[in-house]
């Protein structure tokens, strides 16, 4: 089911490429929507080279200095194109940042095992005064999971708490059960499934 689906994302990228090339052609020009469509189409696909040709594009006319969408899209290209010392650039320079732009890189570092990066950027975050969201703690409790960083997974889990974010959200309650699990805290992990309102579903 995720291969097909995959190749269903595959598909309509390359068919936006298409059309995006087509557009080009007729002398129609891309917005700052546009190009954030066709980020996502590089990024999916993996065409790196396009999306430099986009960014490129995107930075002689001044468009990232106003669009945080845009921004984020380009990060989330070059995360999703493996290249996250240009990702972790791209956001650097963005004149405003939020936290869907911090998550882009964090899944990225943590997609490639790069956790120890996820972690400074996740506090790095912080320290901008960004609240972090369930899309964050997903991804900081799977770094810590995997280098095993208990302390700070154990902050996590008080904050989380803290804010009530265990009561609707299955992938966040597996991420934290997970994280003690991988810390080789088995007791625990037991018990935080124990306490989980949807632990029937991960059980199944």
């Amino acid at each position: 089911m995720k291969t097909t689906h995959n190749g269903e994302r595959e598909r309509e990228s390359t068919t936006n490429l298409t059309c995006f090339r087509r557009m080009r052609n007729e002398g129609v020009e891309p917005n700052a929507v546009t190009f954030t469509c066709i980020l996502k189409a590089c990024g999916c696909i993996g065409d790196i080279d396009k999306g430099k040709e986009i960014h490129d594009e995107i930075a002689c006319k001044g468009l990232l200095k106003k669009d945080i969408v845009l921004g984020n899209a380009l990060v989330d290209m070059y995360a999703r194109c493996c290249v996250l010392l240009k990702a972790r650039q791209v956001l650097d320079e963005l004149p405003s940042r939020d936290v869907v732009s911090w998550n882009t890189l964090i899944l990225g570092y943590v997609q490639q095992g790069q956790d120890e990066e996820a972690m400074n950027c996740f506090e790095h975050m912080i320290g901008e005064g960004i609240s972090p969201n369930v899309v964050s703690f997903i991804g900081i409790l799977k770094a810590c999971g995997s280098i095993g960083a208990l302390d700070k997974g154990k902050q996590i889990h008080d904050e989380i708490v803290a804010r009530g974010l265990l009561d609707k959200n299955v992938v966040l309650g597996t991420a934290l059960v997970d994280m003690f699990a991988k810390c080789g805290l088995l007791t625990k992990a037991q018990e935080v499934l124990k306490e989980l309102p949807f632990r029937l579903f991960l059980q199944a």
